[in-house]
């Protein structure tokens, strides 16, 4: 069998000879041009968002995944990056993209009703070219559907994004592209924080028909570094010591606006609209 296999895997290799390079084993970089998530905690953890890798984040229901999404898309549509969001579910709300920072005009949104249309949609788009950030969106995909994406899909997706200028960022509540990915990060959400006084800022007709109402000021997310291949190559963008030799198990904390608002950053900076 192992013979059959080596021999198998040497008439590939010919094959290919001069158009793909040692197609059985994947070059790691050192170094990689990362960008700022626009979340200073993630960047402060992580060292952003690595170029011409994939970039894992999963978690459970209100763990922020959304929060981090449109931050980041705020941040790459604002430097006039075309940016495409592949959505496995359907479940993209553009007004809550648009009043978090994003620019609508910079994004394309390819709407998917299954697994099959979602991964020929990545397919597509990653070999296209052209597309600064690129974010696979499955987190509304049931936990039994995609852990049974086929792993050769997660090969080619960091296979094409290899080399390129690209950020491709697959959204999940758990992690499924094994080694695939370049850079893994964990969310989980903490218990959130009510306003207080809320009573004064509902209307009075939300008061007298659910006389406990209260506002969501907003929640803690806790983030980890479970894998990063890649050091960030710093810009002058990040604050000085921005990357770690091996983030790889380090963790932290950053604030989430109230589901209306989606906008993330230093608990300092947050105030509710």
């Amino acid at each position: 069998m192992a013979a059959n296999f080596a021999r198998l895997r040497s008439q590939v290799e010919l094959a290919l000879a001069g158009r793909v390079t040692a197609p059985f084993t994947y070059r790691d970089r050192n170094f990689a041009e990362h960008v700022s998530t626009g979340i200073s905690e993630i960047d402060l953890l992580a060292g952003g968002l690595p170029r011409g890798a994939l970039t894992e984040i999963f978690g459970p229901d209100c763990s922020g995944r959304t929060s981090l999404l449109f931050s980041a898309l705020s941040m790459r549509t604002a430097h006039l990056e075309a940016c495409a969001l592949i959505d496995g579910c359907d479940a993209f709300d553009p007004h809550s993209a648009e009043a978090a920072g994003v620019d609508l005009k910079q994004l394309l949104w390819v709407r998917c009703k299954n697994i099959q249309q979602t991964l020929r949609a990545t397919d597509l788009l990653l070999q296209s070219g052209g597309f600064g950030f690129i974010a696979l969106d499955l987190s509304d995909v049931s936990r039994e559907v995609a852990r049974h994406i086929p792993l050769d899909a997660w090969f080619r997706f960091r296979r094409a994004v290899e080399d390129t200028q690209t950020i491709l960022v697959v959204l999940e509540q758990e992690s499924n592209a094994k080694t695939c990915a370049s850079l893994v990060l964990r969310l989980e959400g903490e218990p959130g924080r009510w306003a207080e006084n809320s009573r004064q800022v509902i209307s009075r007709h939300a008061v007298s028909s659910f006389g406990l109402s209260k506002l969501l000021s907003g929640f803690d997310v806790r983030a980890e570094v479970l894998r990063s291949r890649v050091q960030p190559v710093l810009r002058t963008t990040f604050r000085d010591g921005l990357a770690a030799a091996n983030t790889s198990g380090r963790s932290g904390i950053f604030e989430a606006h109230a589901p209306w608002n989606y906008s993330i950053g230093a608990r300092s900076e947050l105030k509710p609209k």
